[in-house]
């Protein structure tokens, strides 16, 4: 009898060997790292680079190691133990990936990518910023905000209007080196939860971008970015129930241990039902996202699966931190707490990557609602 139904041996060896990583390099650090509001990502980065974490999925020719979609699900359900550009891949020019997309999977650059704007969240189409084409360059307009790694990008994926006209052609990917004149970090932000990772306001004041770093085609990057959302937002779904299997094992611990007028608390009622009712929904969430991986390595369109598996995502790990913290008491309270920290960081799946209205709204009309 097969001893797992979805991972062989060789993807055991590779979850092990990011655990290891983490257990070594990350969760160490974490605290010191929350404490600062930065991870040192150039260093962090090199490090899993070297090791090929960084492009799992991705052709050796650019750096990749050319795995499947397992693979990478067993790296992402690893990285959710930490207690902390694919849009180049799929639409850029053999030139943008030897110059970007290679040495990002190296760990030799970070990058970012640049979409939401101060008066453009969840409404893409709302965004201002603007390149407008002039002989051989771009010149770039605006600002963007809530960017992740915003501080230390090397470059960003950066979508922007090339166009006044109405409708969705009238946007373009480009990568944005941050080392050219007329960029500036506006401001470091600062967040409730994820506090380990920077976040910051972006500021282009008439940037010359050369016209060979547009991704893909002029006029199609509003589409391009919509696919490589999808991508992002399923990666949240193995970070939300890894997250949340580790929330409830330490609870558990800690359940076991404590006692209140003579009884361990685990021996109420009422906590063994939320704790079983919790562990039957995260299984539900970790089968919805092996259903999505059986799509994706068939080539299958994932779109309504992704937005279903997100929702749902925030909704359990954000009820199991609620609840877990609950049973902690005074004690879960407290910052030095983990517990304090997962309460904290899991609202962002809510807003992060697409706000659960925006999931909801995605769902409806793939239904013909």
């Amino acid at each position: 009898m097969a001893k797992d139904l979805y991972f062989t041996k060789d993807h055991e060896l590779v979850r092990k060997a990011v655990a290891d990583f983490i257990k070594q390099e990350i969760n160490p650090n974490i605290d010191q790292w929350e404490e600062e509001g930065k991870t040192p990502l150039h260093d962090v980065f090199k490090k899993m680079g070297e090791l090929g974490f960084l492009g799992i999925r991705y052709d050796t020719q650019y750096g990749g190691e050319g795995l499947d979609y397992w693979y990478e699900l067993v790296f992402l359900e690893e990285i959710a133990k930490i207690r902390a550009t694919p849009a180049i891949y799929d639409f850029g020019s053999e030139y943008l990936k030897k110059t970007y997309l290679t040495p990002a999977l190296k760990g030799e650059m970070v990058s970012a990518i640049a979409v939401t704007e101060p008066d453009a969240g969840s409404d893409v189409a709302a965004l201002k910023t603007f390149a407008q084409k002039q002989g051989d360059h771009y010149i770039l307009n605006g600002s963007k905000t809530y960017i992740t790694n915003g501080t230390q990008a090397d470059f960003l994926t950066l979508l922007a209007r090339t166009s006044d006209e109405p409708g969705y052609h009238s946007f373009s990917l480009f990568v944005v080196p941050t080392d050219l004149d007329g960029f500036s970090v506006s401001k470091k932000l600062d967040k409730m939860g994820m506090r380990s990772s920077d976040t910051a306001e972006l500021f282009f004041d008439n940037m010359k971008i050369p016209a060979q770093n547009l991704i893909g085609t002029e006029g199609e990057g509003f589409i391009q970015q919509m696919m490589q959302f999808q991508h992002e937002r399923f990666s949240a779904l193995p970070l939300a129930y890894g997250t949340s299997e580790m929330i409830l094992k330490e609870t558990v611990d800690y359940l076991r241990s404590r006692k209140v007028f003579g009884k361990p608390l685990i021996k109420q009622q009422v906590i063994r039902h939320n704790l079983a009712q919790w562990k039957a929904e995260i299984l539900a969430l970790k089968q919805l996202t092996y259903h999505i991986v059986r799509l994706k390595t068939a080539g299958m369109d994932a779109s309504k699966e992704v937005s279903m598996g997100k929702l749902l995502a925030a909704q359990v790990v954000q009820k199991v931190a609620d609840g877990c913290l609950q049973y902690f008491g005074g004690s879960g309270f407290m910052n030095e707490m983990p517990i304090s920290r997962f309460f904290r960081d899991s609202k962002l799946i809510s807003v992060g990557g697409g706000a659960d209205e925006v999931m909801k709204d995605i769902i409806a009309k793939l239904e013909g609602y």
